[in-house]
């Protein structure tokens, strides 16, 4: 198994725990309040979940596709 795939793997593990705490947050008491009054929720709730989404995107590209070496 290559580095990139393993590092690929890894960055998968990362981004779809991130984005798990995001949700989770997102039904926090600070983040009810704040999207009660804002309409949007807090920034680490929102970093969360974009950090998780884009590590997991990118650790799917890095699994899944090579660099065109063998």
């Amino acid at each position: 198994m290559s580095n990139q795939r393993i590092f690929g793997i890894v960055l998968l593990v990362v981004g779809v725990v991130l984005f798990i705490m995001g949700m989770n947050a997102s039904d926090s008491v600070a983040d009810k309040v704040s999207e009660t009054f804002t309409g949007r929720f807090t920034d680490k709730t929102t970093w969360l979940i974009i950090g998780g989404l884009g590590a997991a995107l990118l650790g799917l590209l890095l699994t899944f596709f090579r660099n065109g070496k063998n």
